[in-house]
This record gives C-alpha cells, sequence and structure tokens, in this order.
C-alpha cells in the first residue's frame, strides 16, 4: 500500500470537533482500518433479529438500525466531500445535520439486512475511491462546513467516526 495511506493528518487538517474520531484510528494503513470496520460492523450486527436492531437504550436515542443507517450516511457525506475536494473543486461544501437526516430517514422501516447491504454498498466504494487516489491529492484541502479539511482527513474521520459507533453499540445498546 502507498504511503500516504498510513500518515494520521495533522489537526490542521480536520475540524477540533472531529479530532475525537481522528484519535481512535489506529496507526496503521487507514484503508485497512476501513477494511477492518467492515469486518467488525459485520460481525457485530450482522447476526441481529430485527427486534434486536430496533432497540434503543433510552427513548430519546435512535434505534441500532438508525445508528447502522446514519454510519453509511455519513460515510456518504465525508466521502464526498473527499471526492470533491481530491478533484480540484474549489468550492466550499454545506455542513449537514445528522438528527434532521435521521428524522427523515425512515430507515426503522428498513429491514436490517437491507441496511446491512446499503452499508457494505457504501463501504465498497469508499475502499475502491480511496484506494485509486492518488498521493498527491491526500493532502487536498478545501472547505467544508466552514472548516478547513483534507481529503486524508476526511477519509480518517470517516474510519474514526465507524470505530465511535461501534463503541457506543458495545456498550450503550449490546451489553
Amino acid at each position: 500500500m502507498p504511503n500516504h495511506t498510513r500518515i494520521r493528518p495533522t489537526p490542521q487538517e480536520y475540524a477540533a470537533f472531529y479530532a475525537g474520531y481522528v484519535d481512535l484510528v489506529p496507526d496503521g494503513d487507514v484503508i485497512r482500518v476501513l477494511e477492518q470496520g467492515r469486518k467488525d460492523t459485520k460481525k457485530l450486527l450482522g447476526k441481529l433479529s430485527e427486534t434486536q436492531a430496533a432497540h434503543r437504550y433510552a427513548p430519546d436515542k435512535w434505534t441500532i438500525k438508525t445508528v447502522l443507517g446514519h454510519i453509511a450516511d455519513a460515510e456518504r457525506v465525508f466521502t464526498y466531500r473527499a471526492l470533491w475536494f481530491a478533484r480540484g473543486a474549489a468550492d466550499p461544501l454545506p455542513g449537514w445535520d445528522e438528527n434532521a437526516w435521521a428524522k427523515e430517514s425512515n430507515f426503522d422501516a428498513q429491514t436490517l439486512k437491507d441496511l446491512m447491504q446499503n452499508y457494505e454498498a457504501v463501504r465498497d466504494a469508499t475502499l475502491s475511491l480511496v484506494r485509486a487516489f492518488p498521493e498527491a491529492v491526500w493532502t487536498r484541502t478545501g472547505t467544508a462546513n466552514n472548516k478547513p479539511v483534507s481529503v486524508r482527513g476526511l477519509i480518517w474521520v470517516t474510519a474514526g467516526h465507524e470505530i465511535h459507533h461501534l463503541k457506543i453499540l458495545r456498550e450503550r445498546y449490546l451489553t
């Protein structure tokens, strides 16, 4: 694997509110972390029943299905931003409200199997995209949600975001 996938982004390459996600990503190749994330997500959620997947750990919290759908939605947003900046586009990109999106998502009406297939399709697309990025684009930057961010920062945020939510699922939903 090329070296650029192993270089951790500096704090200047992502907004401060993403630092917790980046910090969760282990040292090494971020593509391998994304590959492992797919395995971890499938192992954790793949055998749940529909009843289990509809669980909320508190009345005002998302269901497991919504968390899984959110992981896929966020990955789409982060990797679209990465693609945008990798291709040299200079226009800033807007932020997004994940809670508003979750309300409009209809994830709870979908089957867990369908949500897993969606998640896997998104991850396949992410891996295909980032494996094809030439080294020069990993440090390209742009503005998203009024904050500077690099392509590399976005890919590490993507990986850390999934790790964050899997940790929450293990600790609060599946104990």
